[in-house]
């Protein structure tokens, strides 16, 4: 009988705080511990949420200030220089627009004191940010050596070119044809736009076209419609998703980036509520849709029953 690869003496046997820093910075070199016998290292840590815009003196400030100081202590724990932030989806009402490239000029350079970089994340539902183009914008705008961007297929696609909260699946504002012309000019303004070196990752899934279309308002957590859609539909690419995937990995690379890649899946299967998987064997398609996607993005072809082995 073999333990499982992963099975280890657990230091602490409870539930931590996501606010108990000494403890989960005990977690952290844990698990640092457990990724250097096995010579892996950890890229970032994500994702860090709703940092920017809050208005001075308020509270949510002071504890997002807090939150940052206490990341870094498990960025140091656990050995990774990367942080990822995703763009606020705290109501418009209650931040502060203006505080926005103010506070993450701050933490970049709270980051800078360890080495440490910023990577900023568009996320399709956010409040202030939630295209590719915006948060470009507040990058130039902070200004610092140490921040760039998060890319991501599904946040990109999924905010740009598809909808949760329609039959379709895809935004319906214009024709099919149209919305299919302005994400790739989109996509082609992405690749002429971005130098090579801001891009510090890209993250890839696929999405599954929802069961029923959501409904436009926040659910009983808070979360907005593509929020709740992010959480549990996002596969691997060709495992029956629906997004341009491969379109937008492909202007990615077309930046000349050539860094990390990021397997960010949410897969609850098509009805969004399996949760059990085996993950060696995901690992292992993971690895094989990887081959799959940079060669089609190379713009070569694979035969399928190779593809899915």
């Amino acid at each position: 009988m073999h333990s499982h690869p992963w099975t280890h003496p657990a230091p602490i046997r409870h539930q931590v705080s996501p606010s108990n820093y000494d403890e989960l910075c005990t977690v952290a070199a844990a698990i640092k511990d457990e990724c250097d016998k096995r010579r892996l290292g950890i890229m970032m840590l994500q994702p860090f949420a709703n940092f920017e815009g809050w208005p001075e003196a308020s509270n949510e400030r002071k504890d997002a200030l807090e939150r940052a100081a206490g990341w870094i202590r498990i960025m140091q724990a656990c050995g990774t220089d990367m942080l990822q932030v995703g763009s606020t989806d705290s109501p418009l009402e209650k931040l502060d627009k203006n505080k926005v490239v103010e506070d993450l000029r701050g933490l970049c350079d709270m980051l800078k004191e360890h080495g440490f970089r910023l990577a900023y994340e568009n996320w399709c539902w956010s409040t202030h940010a939630p295209n590719w183009r915006d948060v470009w914008t507040i990058v130039q705008a902070v200004d610092r050596p140490n921040i760039g961007l998060c890319l991501d297929t599904f946040q990109t696609a999924g905010g740009e070119w598809a909808d949760p909260r329609t039959a379709s699946g895809l935004i319906e504002a214009v024709s099919k044809s149209e919305l299919d012309s302005r994400f790739q000019k989109s996509l082609d303004e992405l690749s002429a736009t971005i130098p090579k070196d801001k891009v510090y990752l890209l993250q890839i899934s696929d999405a599954y076209k929802v069961p029923q279309p959501l409904k436009d308002e926040r659910d009983e957590s808070g979360l907005l419609p593509r929020a709740r859609w992010s959480h549990d539909f996002r596969p691997l690419p060709y495992n029956g998703g629906y997004l341009p995937v491969v379109d937008v990995a492909t202007a990615v690379l077309k930046t000349g980036f050539r860094s990390w890649f990021s397997y960010e899946v949410f897969d609850g299967g098509s009805d969004g509520k399996q949760k059990h998987v085996d993950i060696l064997a995901y690992a292992v398609a993971a690895r094989n849709v990887h081959a799959r996607l940079l060669r089609e993005c190379a713009g070569l072809t694979l035969d399928e029953r190779a593809a899915n082995r």
